[in-house]
């Protein structure tokens, strides 16, 4: 039997192995509250809320309240193209990639550049966000018709125009 007289190889630590290696990629942060053995059963909830009926109008009351910021940070412009596998979101608080169950999350001062391009014979738009780091994270979207792609990139410069600083 032959052995091997080089040098042991480390394997690479990279995003084929571990997805968090990627910067901007949304992960799940587990809390302590999701510790085994802490949830309540299903028939504790059901009577706590017919025990104490307000509980359950005040968090409502909440919810409407943290809404209502949200709605008011979206009155510029958005941009937004989706196809059945992937989704691209642009507005004031970054752009959104998501790709099947993938996603990716980029606030505008970790972007360098943002570039579009239009399939030349097809109906696909491709929307590539460089970081500073020199990565880049290509999306391709396939639009229902040629002539969505025109809006996109125009939606897409409207959104780029009044939020993205090139001084950054």
């Amino acid at each position: 039997m032959e052995q091997s007289n080089g040098p042991i190889q480390q394997p690479l630590h990279a995003a084929s192995a571990d997805p968090a290696f990627v910067p901007g990629l949304a992960g799940v942060v587990a809390s302590p509250d999701d510790a085994p053995g802490t949830e309540e059963a299903p028939e504790d909830v059901a009577a706590d809320a017919v025990a104490d009926p307000d509980a359950v109008e005040e968090d409502v009351e909440e919810d409407e309240e943290d809404a209502a910021p949200a709605a008011v940070a979206a009155d510029g412009p958005v941009f937004e193209a989706a196809d059945r596998r992937g989704r691209i979101v642009a507005d004031s608080e970054g752009v959104r990639l998501s790709y099947d169950e993938e996603a990716c999350d980029f606030r505008w001062d970790e972007i360098a550049a943002v570039e579009s391009e239009k399939g030349r014979f097809g109906k696909r738009f491709t929307v590539t966000v460089h970081t500073p780091d020199r990565r880049w994270y290509p999306i391709e979207i396939i639009a229902p018709d040629r002539g969505h792609i025109a809006g996109w990139e125009t939606e897409l410069d409207a959104v780029l125009d009044a939020y993205f600083d090139e001084a950054s």
